[in-house]
Formats: structure tokens, sequence, C-alpha cells
């Protein structure tokens, strides 16, 4: 069993027995249930099965017939142009013309084989192989997007119910204030203004609680899209190590190499497709070259003096022959359409061309963008502990100054919403060092770094 395998395994298992779901689950999961990995997975197949349908080309083709027939046998000399609605009929013109009728049989077997056709079929199996491996390309980067959406749904989830823990633990605060200045207020220690304001923060808190909540709802919807019943409340997620520490910084400084990404790949191959295409048009104009050998045999219950055979004669087939040959064919005409088809195919590897070199630049894009995010998201998550502990040292300054009587209740609730909102920036600081490494990673086309520094 593979690595992966066993990843998906211990996902499933996680999933079944109801334990804490990881990132890395979640993103394994997706892997193995999304819908679209089964889509491309399937093309996959597809692609591979059409190699063998070209190969089919090299084996030689073997027709048999057996006919049997009660027709009558008048026959005229002339011509007919080629058609597909008169019986053909062999014999001399006997002068006769009545419907009288015989019975007929004919039995035969045609072998044909092409010896060489100017690399045709070979370029026909080219093409082939050239569409499997844009399906493989296109399986590994619907991978690559199932698990990096995947990671970043789940990261949103966390990041929701971080903010909706700091925000319900406001509320919290906000009352427990709130039953200490109506206390003092009812002893008339404290102007009711203050319980009033008090009353209006506490409201405020709430409705960014509410707020909080429906983004956590929002982000388990978004998540129930790779893991089914993601929603249930019996559902639980681990992101222990994704709050509590940050991600080393080993390979960020290594050089980025665009063709590594999967996105990349199968541009490359699109691009061979069509040159795969445009050969494979090119030999179309050629000579056919056909070994064919044929044995046949006919019976027929009609004299060649005009007198017919009674009974079952004809019926069995009694005069036999045999022939071989070479058989020669070219479409003369077929030079103007075949030329037209690789004056469009070239336009078209022309294009996928200009498209590879378009998805290289974007690819480096991409990456510069992530690398710059990455950094810049490891600065702020040094510097959010900062900010959460010297707002909580304002804040309990604030309520003592406030409870002796030294400070306005403002002073308390500006440093309250500057605590909430320090304890939403560290959490969701930490959370983004994690979102920018998932971009940097899938950026290089691989994730799997990102997971293994996640479940470590």
């Amino acid at each position: 069993m593979s690595a992966a395998d066993a990843q998906i395994t211990d996902a499933h298992n996680a999933l079944a027995s109801g334990d804490s779901l990881s990132v890395t689950d979640v993103v394994q999961s997706a892997l193995r249930d999304y819908p679209l990995i089964h889509i491309t997975q399937e093309e996959l197949n597809a692609s591979a099965a059409n190699i063998r349908l070209a190969r089919t080309a090299y084996l030689p083709r073997i027709d048999g017939l057996a006919q049997f027939n009660r027709a009558t046998r008048n026959n005229v000399f002339g011509a007919l142009l080629p058609q597909n609605t008169l019986p053909l009929i062999s014999g001399p013109v006997i002068g006769t013309n009545n419907g009288g009728s015989v019975w007929g049989s004919a039995t035969g077997l045609l072998i044909s084989w092409q010896p060489f056709d100017f690399g045709l079929r070979h370029a026909n199996v080219e093409a082939a192989r050239a569409a499997r491996d844009k399906a493989d390309a296109a399986v590994q980067r619907s991978q690559l997007e199932v698990g990096t959406a995947a990671a970043d749904t789940f990261l949103t989830l966390i990041a929701a119910r971080q903010t909706e823990k700091s925000a319900a633990a406001a509320v919290d605060n906000w009352d427990v204030l709130l039953r200490s200045t109506h206390a003092l207020a009812s002893a008339q220690l404290r102007p009711g203004a203050d319980e009033s304001r008090i009353d209006a923060e506490r409201a405020m808190a709430q409705t960014q609680l509410v707020y909080a909540r429906q983004a956590e709802e929002l982000g388990l919807a978004a998540l129930a899209k790779f893991i089914p019943h993601a929603n249930d409340s019996g559902t639980a997620f681990d992101a222990s190590r994704l709050l509590n520490e940050l991600p080393a910084s080993a390979d960020e400084e290594l050089p980025f190499k665009s063709d590594q990404n999967p996105v990349m790949a199968e541009q490359r191959a699109t691009t061979a497709q069509s040159s795969a295409q445009l050969h494979a048009t090119e030999r179309s104009w050629v000579p056919q070259f056909n070994l064919e050998g044929a044995g046949y045999a006919r019976g027929t219950g009609a004299e060649t003096n005009g007198q017919r055979l009674t009974g079952a004669n004809g019926l069995v087939p009694n005069v036999q022959n045999y022939a071989v040959g070479v058989n020669i064919t070219f479409p003369f005409m077929d030079f103007a359409s075949i030329h037209a088809r690789e004056a469009a195919q070239a336009a078209t590897l022309r294009a996928n061309r200009a498209s590879e070199q378009l998805s290289d630049r974007n690819l480096q894009e991409q990456f510069a963008k992530a690398k710059a995010t990455l950094h810049a998201a490891r600065e702020i998550a040094a510097n959010t502990p900062i900010e959460v502990k010297s707002a909580h040292i304002a804040f309990d300054q604030a309520r003592a100054r406030y409870q002796a009587g030294l400070a306005p209740i403002d002073d308390v609730a500006q440093a309250q919403r500057l605590v909430v909102q320090a304890e939403i920036d560290d959490s969701i600081a930490r959370l983004n060092v994690w979102r920018a490494l998932l971009q940097f990673d899938a950026a290089r086309g691989d994730i799997q770094p990102f997971l293994q520094a996640a479940s470590k």
C-alpha cells in the first residue's frame, strides 16, 4: 500500500469511527470521494482504452459471409453506376424474362491487411498516447485543485470557529461587567448611563457573535461538499496544531519550477496532443496498400442454358474459387479537405503553445504572490501575540480604573473591543500562515509538504 493510499484509509477510518478530523483527513477524504476526481479518472481510463483501439489498426481484417436466397435469374447486357439498391447478378444473358426463381447460396472469407501505411497508424497511436498523457495530467491537476480547495475550506471553517469563540467570550465579559455595573448603579455609585452603555456594547457583541455563527455554518456547508455529513452535530475537527504552532520555513527559498505543477503538465500534454494530431493528419493523404486473400464458394439452381433445377439444388455452395492480390487506393480529391484540416490543426497547435507560455507566466505570478503573502503572514503572526498581551493589560487596567472611579465606561468599552479584535487577529494570523503555505505549495504543484507539516 502506498503512502497516499494509507492516508486515504486513515481518513476513511477517522470518518467511520467519529474521531476528530484533521486537515489531512479532510483532504484525503475529498480525494477519495469528490466526484470530480472520479470524472477525470474515468476520462483517463477511456483514453487508455483509445490507445488499444488505435493499435487494432495493425491487425488484419477478416470478414466472413454466408448467404441463402431465392431469386429470379433474368440478366441483361449493360452497365450500372455504383449503387447500393439493386442486387448484383452474374452469368450470361439467356434472353428470358419470367418470374421463375431458383435457390442460390454463397459463402466466403476475405482477409485484408495493410503491410505499410507511411506512418499513419503509428501517428494515430501516438495521438492516442498524447490524449492519455493529457488525461493523466488532468487527473493530477484535479487532485491538486480538490485537495487545495478542501484544505482551504477547512481553514476557513476553523477561522470562523475562532471568531465565534472570541465573540462569545466578549459577550460573557460584557455580561459580567453588566452585572457589576448594575449593582453599582443601584447603589448610586455609578450613573445609570453606564449601565445603558454596557447594554449597547453587549448587544453589539451579540450581533458580532451571530455573524460569527453564521460564518461557521456557512463553512460547514462548504466543507460538506468534500465530506458528506461534515455539518452533523457530532463531527469534531482537530486544529490544535494549526492554532498553536507555525510551520517551519526550510523549503520556502528553493527556486520555483513551473514544470512541476500539474497545470503546466496538462498544458504541455495538450500541446503534445495537438502536435500528434497534426502529424496524423499530414499522414492521411497517402496511398493505401492492402494485401487481400479471399476464398469463396457459390451454389445456384440456374443452368446456363436457361433451365432451372428443382428441389433444393443451389442451397449448398458447390463451386469454389480463391483469389490473392494487392489492392492499392489513393483518394486524389481528398487533398483539399486534408489541407484544410492541417491548417486548422496547425493553428490549434500554435494556440496551445501560446497557452503553454501563458500558463507558465501565470504560475510564476501565482508563486510570487503566494511567497509574498507567506512572508507577510509570518511577520503578522509574530506581531499579534504582542497585540493580544497588550490588549489584555489595557483592558485589565481600564476595568480597574473604572471600578475605582478613575476612568469613564468609554475606556472599558474601547479596551474590551481591542481585546476581542486582538484575539481574533491572533487566531486568524496563525491560520493565515498555514493558508499562505497551502497556496505556496499549491503553486509548486504539490500540497503534501503542507499536509505533512500540519500533521506532525
